[in-house]
């Protein structure tokens, strides 16, 4: 009797939570215009999902849970999950350093201080002087080893590696080059081989080109006054460098990706638990604390529970991944239009009853 009355409990509390989750993205995202697709998770067990909004204006294609996305820098945890399984194997090591797999590098004592680890935490201290070497025109259409090219040609570093945090993306296209040297594979399928299928992402794909042609959300920016304008791969061609940003996936495969992480589908939990731990540099003196893993954010919850997260941004795309491990909880919005994601998540969380304290730069 006493279980009977938990569960009819839990079930209660579940719709209540439900309830309000769909009162506040039904509040932010209008039917007749782009929205978004947003799931929660709890022990596993997804307890609301919902679309919002319009795939495609044209079309009227409304949003599901199945519908595709770019998730823009999500599309980095991608990348370096692969990398650490081939770690895990030992066809390369985190603590390599980028000598190993381009040794043309204009100077030698950048890439020889420079290691894998680096990189994944955003410490290299690589400039990105892309602008330098790639016009207005072609930027939008390079593609990976295009975006990493201008790096090796740099003189110096902007700083001692593992000193300080700078978000790169060019380094993630390096990254993807890596895997293909490692592999002798284009390295999306390799993603496909080693990600996708064990964790449950048939309909996921990556791009290094054109607009996927059906199934997919356009991504849309609204103008001064409120018109959407399409912002996809036909409008800003944003998509070719696919390392940093081409990975695309609904909602329902990314909780799949993130339930596989936790079951440690594809890589040893001792690896995982790593990605998800800050990396602390002995030589750090940024003006704040360190707070990346391998690829991942790491925050804590106002009553000290461990935060892993990453954000994307790209095109008309918006996303925003978010697991609690501890307390079993996982959110994750994808949005074919802009939102402000921090009060979003701030205010799904709360409903879950739970308070966020997120690094600062994570918006």
């Amino acid at each position: 009797m006493i279980v009977l009355v938990i569960f009819i409990s839990c079930k209660g509390k579940e719709k209540q939570i439900a309830k309000e989750l769909d009162e506040l993205f039904s509040a932010e995202f209008k039917l007749d215009e782009p929205g978004g697709a947003v799931l929660v998770m709890k022990d596993g067990k997804v307890i609301f999902e919902k679309g919002y909004g319009l795939s495609h204006i044209s079309t009227k294609e409304k949003i599901t849970p199945e519908t595709i996305f770019n998730t823009g820098s999500i599309s980095k945890t991608f990348v370096s999950n692969t990398v650490l399984s081939l770690a895990e194997e030992g066809k390369l090591s985190v603590d390599d350093n980028l000598t190993k797999f381009f040794p043309n590098f204009k100077n030698k004592s950048i890439s020889d201080q420079v290691k894998i680890h680096h990189i994944l935490s955003h410490t290299s201290g690589l400039p990105d002087n892309r602008a330098k070497f790639i016009d207005s025109i072609k930027f939008y259409t390079a593609k990976d080893q295009e975006n990493w090219d201008p790096v090796e040609q740099n003189d110096s570093l902007w700083f001692e590696p593992g000193s300080r945090f700078a978000y790169s993306n060019p380094s993630f296209n390096g990254l993807a080059m890596v895997i293909e040297k490692v592999t002798g594979k284009r390295w999306q399928e390799v993603v496909e081989e080693r990600i996708f299928k064990p964790s449950g992402m048939p309909t996921s794909k990556i791009t290094d080109g054109p607009f996927p042609e059906s199934g997919v959300a356009h991504g849309y920016y609204k103008d001064m006054k409120g018109a959407f304008h399409e912002l996809d791969y036909g409008e800003t061609p944003a998509f070719a460098a696919a390392g940093n940003g081409g990975v695309w996936s609904s909602v329902r495969e990314l909780a799949n990706y993130e339930r596989a992480i936790q079951k440690a589908v594809f890589l040893k939990k001792e690896t995982i638990d790593r990605s998800r731990t800050v990396s602390e540099y002995v030589n750090w003196r940024d003006d704040f604390p360190a707070f990346i893993g391998y690829s991942w954010f790491v925050g804590k919850t106002a009553d000290g529970s461990k935060v892993v997260s990453h954000t994307g941004t790209q095109g008309g795309f918006f996303a925003d991944f978010e697991s609690i491990p501890e307390k079993g909880l996982f959110y994750v919005v994808l949005c074919n239009r802009s939102l402000d994601r921090k009060k979003f998540r701030d205010q799904a969380f709360e409903i879950l009853g739970v308070k966020l304290n997120d690094p600062a730069i994570h918006k």
